[in-house]
């Protein structure tokens, strides 16, 4: 389907003889009889288009211009316009070289050779186009596997910060250890949550799970991630915010990052001791949050571009910009998803920049903000608990973590054993790794559930792969929770609460 030409001449005889010339030549040509199969053979996948002018106003432009206007970043659609003789210049023929883009005109009569050389150039350019989109899928899939590869040992990593915490609560020099480290790992996990955020914005396999946000509970969250850093260069952030909180239709785990990449930028290219400032107002209907700082600024003709994937800066010492040069760009296109924007504006170089984010605030509500429940008395713990990953360092260091905070767990190490853990000793909780050798964690899951009395254990997925169609697949195969590596242990233990208990003696 890809390697066919699309013909389109809906009078005389230039639809039947342009199909013979290039089936003659060995290409491969289908004849449109209207404007609809145009369209829908288009969604089937073609190489190019080569249609005659007086096809435009009969729907060809209004077909052509859709699916131009929406085809994927790879993708430039080569046409090739039949036109007659000294009509190149018309007015559709004007209007179709404005808006159609990769197009070729061809004055008839065509000569036989001229048209197979046009056919045969126009699939050399949807080739390199086909190149280009293989070349972006392996870039994909190579995202999603470092991203999966780099979890794994932050998991063990950041388990082992929290047992040194526990284990030495009273020690200052410890806890300084653990906070340095901590910092860093989260640090690192920010930064992999960006590439798979690349990738999965490029594929078209990113959703937004909207839900009421208060913009207050945004911020907060935003000062934890950006705070520190702002202190280590002794820079002061001052606030202006509505008198009232506002709340906002979207999805909090992105407005938080469009913020958080945002101030994180103005602390990076600010002085020491300088000065940024967050004010938020509401404006038509929208929230309008400016961050503008006092250092480096930005040239003019730079500005377009620092919203591109991996563009890098000079920082206030004139040295490359840390990091991967992704933060503005996700902040941007997170921001379009929600329905706003993100604009940038400096005065020159040494004076300072100011990025205004746009959001579409909810709609206007009639009930107060619910009053937060009353901290409801801790449930019991599960008594049995299985741990199962092929990395020993994750699973031990995890089976630790639960021992010293009362739990009664056990570790296999692959999907066999713990299938043997299960029948020996029905646990309550499993919390298990997908990316096992052998019998993964999907099979080894769906395996457990078949066992007498399995379908009452809760089963966590703690894994690297956070894409929608791995967490549809747990689902499928019986677990009831995916998490991803690196994960909080109060989030596991928060999940552990709800496991079914054990009956009484």
């Amino acid at each position: 389907m890809e390697r066919r030409i699309l013909i389109l001449a809906p009078t005389g005889q230039d639809a039947p003889l342009a199909a013979q010339v290039l089936a003659l030549a060995m290409i491969q040509g289908h004849v449109c009889q209207s404007a609809a199969e145009l369209a829908a053979q288009l969604e089937l996948g073609a190489a190019g288009v080569l249609a005659a002018d007086e096809a435009l106003p009969a729907g060809a432009f209004a077909v052509l211009g859709e699916y131009i206007a929406r085809q994927p970043a790879w993708s430039d659609l080569p046409i090739i316009l039949l036109t007659a003789r000294g009509g190149s210049d018309s007015p559709r023929v004007r209007q179709a070289v404005a808006g159609l883009g990769n197009l070729t005109l061809l004055e008839r009569p065509v000569n036989t050779l001229t048209l197979v050389a046009s056919a045969h150039a126009l699939l050399r350019a949807r080739t390199r186009q086909y190149q280009a989109r293989e070349a972006e899928r392996r870039k994909d899939e190579f995202l999603a596997s470092l991203g999966h590869e780099l979890r794994n040992p932050l998991a063990p990593i950041k388990t082992s910060v929290a047992l040194l915490g526990q284990l030495y609560p009273d020690v200052a020099a410890v806890q300084r250890i653990k906070d340095v480290i901590d910092r860093q790992v989260t640090h690192l996990t920010r930064l992999v949550d960006d590439l798979l955020d690349v990738a999965r914005i490029t594929s078209g396999k990113i959703a937004l799970r909207r839900e009421r946000v208060l913009f207050g509970a945004v911020l907060d969250h935003v000062k934890e991630l950006c705070l520190q850093n702002a202190a280590n260069k002794h820079i002061r952030i001052d606030f202006a915010l509505p008198p009232h909180d506002v709340a906002l239709h979207a999805d909090a785990a992105r407005v938080v990052q469009i913020l958080a990449n945002i101030v994180s930028n103005a602390i990076k290219f600010t002085p020491v001791d300088g000065r940024i400032a967050v004010r938020a107002w509401l404006d038509a209907g929208q929230l309008s949050i400016s961050v503008k700082d006092n250092g480096v600024g930005l040239k003019a003709e730079a500005i377009p571009r620092i919203f591109s994937m991996f563009e890098q800066s000079q920082t206030v010492s004139g040295q490359m910009a840390s990091g991967l040069g992704i933060g503005l760009s996700l902040a941007r296109k997170f921001a379009e998803m929600h329905g706003g924007s993100v604009q940038a504006s400096s005065e020159g170089p040494g004076k300072g920049s100011e990025f205004v984010i746009r959001l579409p605030v909810a709609a206007a509500e009639t009930a107060a903000p619910a009053a937060p429940p009353d901290a409801a008395p801790a449930a019991a713990q599960p008594t049995r608990v299985l741990v199962v990953d092929d990395n020993r360092d994750a699973a031990d260091s995890l089976q630790a973590l639960f021992q010293m905070a009362g739990y009664d767990v056990a570790t296999a190490y692959d999907g066999q054993a713990a299938l043997a853990a299960v029948q020996a000793g029905m646990p309550q909780l499993i919390v298990m790794d997908l990316g096992m050798p052998g019998m993964d964690g999907y099979e080894t899951a769906r395996r457990i559930r078949q066992l007498p009395r399995a379908g009452r254990i809760m089963m966590i997925a703690l894994t690297g792969w956070g894409q929608g169609d791995a967490r549809s697949r747990t689902l499928e195969a019986g677990f009831d929770f995916h998490l991803i590596k690196p994960v909080d242990f109060a989030d596991i233990v928060a999940l552990a609460g709800a496991a079914p208990q054990p009956p009484a003696p």
